[in-house]
């Protein structure tokens, strides 16, 4: 028998439809829906290991996984049958072949996240953003951004009854981009817990609203509670759009 080798699947897409990337049972996923699409194509039971979990709404602008299989593959064939069968908010951008034991998640050492805000309705974007009828202060915001990578514990941002073994996240940029009528939170860290950027995009937009002052998120980042944090923004608007990888996995 063949000896099994490993690929690296990029793609992207729209988590409007999907309860999150992560296969669970009678709710329909990402993993799901590439699995079942895989198999088609590569007529064997396929699974996937996503780079890591994105909330049910959530979108991924580039995600990875790693898979493994024993035949020959035409790897631009697969791409090109794997988009003509999927749905049309799933989109697989390459196929790589990587050393056999490239993981997906664990070889994974920074990843971002953008935040799409709308400061007026856009019915070409209102499901990938979130509309803001009432503008906030962002330059107040971009100040709170700022002092974020000065922290490493992150649990008061993290959703509750969680089973990760440590809060910490190397966490290097935090900032607000202006394009007309968008407003994009860039967020990059070497890992992000459950919710986090969520729930700090939502404790950000309470200082912009006055409802918070910087010095209350120093005192919510210093509590680990996340009672103390601002309540989680919408799923439509958050993007995972980067993830790194050591080149020497690539073959």
């Amino acid at each position: 028998m063949q000896e099994k080798k490993r690929y690296f699947i990029e793609l992207a897409y729209d988590g409007t439809a999907y309860h999150g990337w992560q296969r669970q049972p009678q709710s329909i996923t990402v993993q799901e829906v590439l699995e079942e699409g895989l198999h088609k194509m590569l007529r064997e039971q396929i699974k996937v290991q996503g780079a890591g979990r994105t909330d049910a709404g959530v979108h991924a602008a580039y995600m990875v996984a790693h898979f493994d299989y024993s035949g020959a593959i035409d790897l631009d064939h697969l791409v090109y049958r794997l988009n003509r069968w999927l749905p049309k908010d799933i989109a697989v951008y390459e196929v790589k072949p990587v050393v056999n034991n490239a993981h997906a998640r664990f070889h994974a050492y920074k990843r971002s996240y953008e935040y799409h805000f709308l400061l007026r309705p856009d019915p070409f974007q209102v499901m990938q953003a979130y509309v803001l009828f009432r503008k906030p202060d962002f330059k107040l915001m971009q100040e709170a951004a700022a002092i974020l990578p000065e922290y490493k514990d992150f649990e008061c941002f993290s959703r509750s009854n969680t089973d990760v073994k440590t809060y910490v996240c190397d966490l290097t940029e935090a900032y607000f981009e202006f394009k007309d009528h968008k407003v994009i939170f860039h967020i990059t860290a070497n890992r992000f817990l459950r919710n986090m950027v969520r729930a700090v995009v939502g404790t950000l937009l309470d200082i912009g609203y006055g409802k918070k002052t910087i010095e209350d998120l120093r005192e919510i980042i210093a509590s680990k509670d996340r009672s103390n944090a601002g309540a989680s923004a919408p799923a439509g608007g958050l993007f995972l759009t980067k993830i790194h990888y050591p080149k020497e996995l690539f073959l």
